[in-house]
Protein backbone atom coordinates (compact mmCIF):
# COMPACT_ATOMS: atom_id res chain seq x y z
CA UNK A 1 0.00 0.00 0.00
CA UNK A 2 2.67 2.55 1.04
CA UNK A 3 4.15 2.16 -2.46
CA UNK A 4 1.31 2.49 -3.94
CA UNK A 5 0.43 5.83 -2.55
CA UNK A 6 3.88 6.57 -3.46
CA UNK A 7 3.21 6.07 -6.75
CA UNK A 8 0.39 7.98 -6.80
CA UNK A 9 1.78 11.41 -5.05
CA UNK A 10 4.15 11.27 -7.68
CA UNK A 11 2.19 11.13 -10.57
CA UNK A 12 0.13 14.11 -9.03
CA UNK A 13 3.59 16.31 -9.00
CA UNK A 14 3.55 15.79 -12.40
CA UNK A 15 0.29 17.28 -12.98
CA UNK A 16 1.29 20.05 -10.89
CA UNK A 17 1.08 23.09 -12.23
CA UNK A 18 3.60 25.98 -11.36
CA UNK A 19 1.16 28.34 -10.72
CA UNK A 20 2.63 32.17 -9.57
CA UNK A 21 -0.06 34.41 -8.04
CA UNK A 22 0.37 38.20 -8.65
CA UNK A 23 -1.61 40.92 -6.86
CA UNK A 24 -4.08 42.24 -9.15
CA UNK A 25 -2.01 45.69 -10.38
CA UNK A 26 0.75 46.00 -13.39
CA UNK A 27 3.25 46.49 -10.58
CA UNK A 28 2.39 42.98 -9.20
CA UNK A 29 2.35 41.53 -12.61
CA UNK A 30 5.97 42.80 -13.43
CA UNK A 31 6.93 41.53 -9.31
CA UNK A 32 5.70 37.81 -10.35
CA UNK A 33 8.03 38.08 -13.61
CA UNK A 34 10.81 38.67 -11.22
CA UNK A 35 9.86 36.37 -8.77
CA UNK A 36 9.92 33.23 -11.73
CA UNK A 37 13.51 34.78 -13.06
CA UNK A 38 14.70 34.59 -9.48
CA UNK A 39 13.57 31.31 -9.09
CA UNK A 40 14.42 30.00 -12.55
CA UNK A 41 11.16 28.73 -13.17
CA UNK A 42 10.82 30.29 -16.77
CA UNK A 43 11.10 27.72 -18.50
CA UNK A 44 8.92 25.26 -17.02
CA UNK A 45 6.21 24.34 -19.42
CA UNK A 46 3.55 24.24 -17.28
CA UNK A 47 4.46 27.88 -15.57
CA UNK A 48 1.13 30.32 -15.35
CA UNK A 49 1.09 33.52 -14.14
CA UNK A 50 -2.41 34.17 -12.43
CA UNK A 51 -3.96 37.61 -10.59
CA UNK A 52 -4.97 36.93 -6.76
CA UNK A 53 -8.71 37.23 -7.26
CA UNK A 54 -8.92 35.18 -10.66
CA UNK A 55 -7.48 32.08 -9.18
CA UNK A 56 -9.47 29.48 -8.61
CA UNK A 57 -7.62 26.76 -5.58
CA UNK A 58 -7.81 23.24 -7.05
CA UNK A 59 -6.34 19.90 -5.31
CA UNK A 60 -3.91 19.46 -7.83
CA UNK A 61 -2.43 22.57 -8.56
CA UNK A 62 -0.12 24.54 -5.98
CA UNK A 63 0.33 27.92 -6.03
CA UNK A 64 3.00 30.69 -4.62
CA UNK A 65 1.74 34.19 -3.49
CA UNK A 66 4.18 37.04 -4.93
CA UNK A 67 3.72 40.08 -2.82
CA UNK A 68 4.61 43.61 -4.97
CA UNK A 69 8.39 44.66 -4.18
CA UNK A 70 8.57 48.40 -6.26
CA UNK A 71 12.57 47.92 -6.52
CA UNK A 72 12.16 44.51 -8.05
CA UNK A 73 9.05 45.32 -10.68
CA UNK A 74 11.49 49.29 -11.58
CA UNK A 75 14.05 46.27 -12.24
CA UNK A 76 11.67 44.44 -14.66
CA UNK A 77 10.52 47.53 -16.21
CA UNK A 78 13.72 48.77 -17.42
CA UNK A 79 14.53 45.52 -18.57
CA UNK A 80 11.33 45.32 -20.58
CA UNK A 81 11.56 49.18 -22.15
CA UNK A 82 15.00 48.49 -23.48
CA UNK A 83 13.65 45.28 -25.13
CA UNK A 84 10.32 46.41 -26.62
CA UNK A 85 10.62 50.01 -26.57
CA UNK A 86 7.72 52.51 -26.24
CA UNK A 87 5.84 50.35 -29.02
CA UNK A 88 6.02 47.40 -27.54
CA UNK A 89 5.74 48.66 -23.38
CA UNK A 90 2.25 49.93 -24.63
CA UNK A 91 0.94 46.59 -26.32
CA UNK A 92 2.00 44.82 -22.84
CA UNK A 93 0.40 47.49 -20.96
CA UNK A 94 -2.64 47.89 -22.76
CA UNK A 95 -3.09 44.23 -23.08
CA UNK A 96 -2.32 43.69 -19.30
CA UNK A 97 -5.36 46.25 -19.08
CA UNK A 98 -7.82 43.49 -20.66
CA UNK A 99 -7.74 41.96 -17.20
CA UNK A 100 -8.34 38.65 -19.60
CA UNK A 101 -7.93 35.43 -16.66
CA UNK A 102 -4.76 34.20 -18.70
CA UNK A 103 -3.60 37.25 -19.68
CA UNK A 104 -0.74 37.13 -17.11
CA UNK A 105 0.62 34.41 -18.81
CA UNK A 106 0.19 35.28 -22.31
CA UNK A 107 2.47 38.65 -21.41
CA UNK A 108 5.19 36.28 -19.63
CA UNK A 109 5.31 34.21 -22.87
CA UNK A 110 5.58 37.14 -24.97
CA UNK A 111 8.32 39.22 -22.70
CA UNK A 112 10.15 35.31 -22.45
CA UNK A 113 10.49 35.30 -26.09
CA UNK A 114 12.08 38.83 -25.98
CA UNK A 115 14.67 38.09 -23.71
CA UNK A 116 15.56 34.93 -25.23
CA UNK A 117 16.02 36.29 -28.76
CA UNK A 118 16.47 40.27 -28.26
CA UNK A 119 17.60 40.91 -31.61
CA UNK A 120 14.49 39.94 -32.54
CA UNK A 121 11.42 41.68 -33.77
CA UNK A 122 9.35 39.83 -31.82
CA UNK A 123 5.79 41.55 -31.50
CA UNK A 124 5.73 41.29 -35.53
CA UNK A 125 5.77 37.39 -35.27
CA UNK A 126 2.22 36.64 -35.30
CA UNK A 127 3.44 33.14 -36.40
CA UNK A 128 4.14 32.90 -32.35
CA UNK A 129 0.75 32.19 -30.91
CA UNK A 130 1.66 34.26 -27.75
CA UNK A 131 2.35 37.32 -29.69
CA UNK A 132 -0.99 36.83 -32.19
CA UNK A 133 -3.04 36.46 -28.68
CA UNK A 134 -1.73 40.23 -27.44
CA UNK A 135 -2.30 41.75 -30.96
CA UNK A 136 -5.69 40.67 -30.88
CA UNK A 137 -6.13 41.42 -27.12
CA UNK A 138 -4.65 45.15 -28.03
CA UNK A 139 -7.33 45.50 -30.76
CA UNK A 140 -10.10 45.08 -28.88
CA UNK A 141 -9.07 47.24 -25.96
CA UNK A 142 -8.31 50.01 -28.31
CA UNK A 143 -11.34 49.69 -29.95
CA UNK A 144 -13.10 49.26 -26.35
CA UNK A 145 -11.18 52.85 -25.88
CA UNK A 146 -12.41 54.64 -28.95
CA UNK A 147 -15.68 53.63 -27.91
CA UNK A 148 -15.50 55.06 -24.39
CA UNK A 149 -14.16 57.97 -25.71
CA UNK A 150 -16.80 58.63 -28.40
CA UNK A 151 -19.67 57.55 -25.90
CA UNK A 152 -18.99 58.93 -22.72
CA UNK A 153 -22.20 60.92 -21.49
CA UNK A 154 -21.70 63.75 -18.96
CA UNK A 155 -24.49 65.13 -17.04
CA UNK A 156 -23.89 68.02 -15.46
CA UNK A 157 -24.60 67.73 -11.28
CA UNK A 158 -26.30 70.33 -8.50
CA UNK A 159 -22.15 70.31 -7.49
CA UNK A 160 -21.20 71.58 -11.08
CA UNK A 161 -19.17 68.62 -11.73
CA UNK A 162 -19.94 66.42 -14.98
CA UNK A 163 -20.58 63.43 -14.31
CA UNK A 164 -20.65 60.12 -16.12
CA UNK A 165 -20.69 56.34 -15.33
CA UNK A 166 -19.47 53.57 -17.37
CA UNK A 167 -18.86 50.10 -17.58
CA UNK A 168 -16.70 49.29 -19.95
CA UNK A 169 -15.39 45.60 -21.23
CA UNK A 170 -12.22 46.55 -20.29
CA UNK A 171 -10.07 48.37 -17.45
CA UNK A 172 -9.70 51.52 -20.47
CA UNK A 173 -10.21 54.79 -17.70
CA UNK A 174 -6.24 54.75 -17.28
CA UNK A 175 -6.49 55.18 -21.64
CA UNK A 176 -9.06 57.56 -21.89
CA UNK A 177 -8.51 59.91 -19.02
CA UNK A 178 -5.94 62.27 -21.12
CA UNK A 179 -8.30 62.63 -23.76
CA UNK A 180 -10.95 64.36 -21.88
CA UNK A 181 -8.11 66.02 -19.63
CA UNK A 182 -6.88 67.93 -22.71
CA UNK A 183 -11.10 69.04 -24.03
CA UNK A 184 -12.46 69.76 -21.12
CA UNK A 185 -9.86 71.83 -19.18
CA UNK A 186 -12.56 74.51 -18.65
CA UNK A 187 -14.90 72.04 -16.26
CA UNK A 188 -14.87 69.90 -13.16
CA UNK A 189 -15.21 66.18 -14.77
CA UNK A 190 -15.23 62.84 -13.28
CA UNK A 191 -15.95 59.64 -15.00
CA UNK A 192 -16.76 56.18 -12.81
CA UNK A 193 -16.41 52.44 -13.98
CA UNK A 194 -19.23 50.81 -12.33
CA UNK A 195 -17.64 47.68 -12.98
CA UNK A 196 -14.46 48.34 -10.99
CA UNK A 197 -15.41 50.66 -8.61
CA UNK A 198 -13.49 53.50 -9.13
CA UNK A 199 -13.39 56.84 -11.07
CA UNK A 200 -11.06 59.54 -12.74
CA UNK A 201 -11.59 63.12 -11.79
CA UNK A 202 -10.20 66.50 -13.05
CA UNK A 203 -10.33 69.72 -10.99
CA UNK A 204 -9.81 72.34 -12.93
CA UNK A 205 -8.89 74.82 -9.56
CA UNK A 206 -5.70 72.76 -10.03
CA UNK A 207 -5.19 73.65 -13.65
CA UNK A 208 -2.73 76.48 -14.59
CA UNK A 209 -2.39 78.71 -17.79
CA UNK A 210 0.48 76.80 -19.02
CA UNK A 211 -0.86 73.25 -17.67
CA UNK A 212 -3.83 71.22 -16.90
CA UNK A 213 -4.35 69.81 -13.60
CA UNK A 214 -3.58 66.48 -12.88
CA UNK A 215 -6.55 63.53 -12.71
CA UNK A 216 -7.41 62.20 -9.35
CA UNK A 217 -8.31 58.18 -8.46
CA UNK A 218 -11.80 58.61 -6.57
CA UNK A 219 -13.36 55.63 -4.91
CA UNK A 220 -16.37 54.77 -2.77
CA UNK A 221 -18.96 56.66 -4.03
CA UNK A 222 -22.38 57.24 -3.04
CA UNK A 223 -24.38 54.12 -4.09
CA UNK A 224 -27.66 55.70 -4.30
CA UNK A 225 -26.50 58.62 -6.41
CA UNK A 226 -24.60 55.94 -8.85
CA UNK A 227 -28.29 53.97 -9.25
CA UNK A 228 -30.12 57.14 -9.62
CA UNK A 229 -27.83 60.37 -10.93
CA UNK A 230 -31.39 62.31 -11.91
CA UNK A 231 -31.41 62.88 -8.24
CA UNK A 232 -28.06 65.24 -8.52
CA UNK A 233 -29.03 66.45 -11.77
CA UNK A 234 -28.75 70.16 -11.92
CA UNK A 235 -32.08 71.98 -13.34
CA UNK A 236 -30.04 72.70 -16.28
CA UNK A 237 -29.28 69.22 -17.16
CA UNK A 238 -33.00 67.72 -16.69
CA UNK A 239 -33.76 70.62 -19.34
CA UNK A 240 -31.21 70.01 -21.57
CA UNK A 241 -31.76 65.99 -21.37
CA UNK A 242 -35.76 67.14 -22.69
CA UNK A 243 -34.47 69.01 -25.16
CA UNK A 244 -31.73 66.09 -26.61
CA UNK A 245 -34.38 63.04 -26.25
CA UNK A 246 -37.12 65.21 -28.50
CA UNK A 247 -34.68 66.44 -30.87
CA UNK A 248 -33.71 62.51 -31.26
CA UNK A 249 -37.87 61.50 -31.46
CA UNK A 250 -38.21 64.49 -34.02
CA UNK A 251 -35.24 63.77 -36.38
CA UNK A 252 -36.21 59.93 -36.67
CA UNK A 253 -37.11 59.30 -40.05
CA UNK A 254 -39.42 55.64 -39.19
CA UNK A 255 -39.05 54.59 -42.95
CA UNK A 256 -35.35 54.52 -43.30
CA UNK A 257 -34.71 52.65 -39.82
CA UNK A 258 -32.00 49.89 -40.01
CA UNK A 259 -31.68 48.66 -36.26
CA UNK A 260 -29.08 46.10 -37.61
CA UNK A 261 -26.61 48.90 -38.81
CA UNK A 262 -27.47 51.51 -35.67
CA UNK A 263 -26.55 48.79 -33.50
CA UNK A 264 -23.22 47.76 -35.30
CA UNK A 265 -22.30 51.10 -34.91
CA UNK A 266 -23.49 52.36 -31.47
CA UNK A 267 -23.79 48.33 -29.98
CA UNK A 268 -26.40 48.16 -26.98
CA UNK A 269 -24.50 47.83 -24.06
CA UNK A 270 -23.58 51.19 -24.55
CA UNK A 271 -27.53 52.05 -24.65
CA UNK A 272 -28.43 52.37 -20.57
CA UNK A 273 -25.98 55.77 -20.53
CA UNK A 274 -27.21 57.46 -23.58
CA UNK A 275 -29.51 60.34 -22.18
CA UNK A 276 -31.06 60.21 -25.79
CA UNK A 277 -31.57 56.34 -25.80
CA UNK A 278 -34.08 57.02 -22.39
CA UNK A 279 -37.43 57.02 -22.69
CA UNK A 280 -39.43 60.59 -23.33
CA UNK A 281 -42.35 60.96 -21.84
CA UNK A 282 -44.43 62.54 -24.43
CA UNK A 283 -42.38 60.79 -27.63
CA UNK A 284 -45.46 59.35 -29.14
CA UNK A 285 -46.98 62.81 -28.69
CA UNK A 286 -43.92 64.27 -30.29
CA UNK A 287 -43.87 61.94 -33.52
CA UNK A 288 -48.01 62.37 -33.90
CA UNK A 289 -46.59 66.28 -34.67
CA UNK A 290 -44.43 65.73 -37.37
Amino acid sequence: MSALIAKDSYSLGHLTASIVLYEPSFEGWLSAVYYVYDNKLQHDPSLQLTAQDCYVPSLISAASSVAIDDEKAQRVLIKLNKLLGRSGMRQVLWGFLSEKVDIGTTLFQVIKYAIDYPKRAILQDLGNLYVLELAQTVKSVGREKHRMEAFVRFEHTTDDIYFARVEPDFNVLPLIGEHFRQRYQDQHWAIYDLARGYGIYYDKSQSTASRPAELQTITDLDNAVLRNPASIHSADEQRYQRFWQGYFTNVNIKERKNSRLHKQYLPQRYWKYLSEKQILPNADYLQKRR
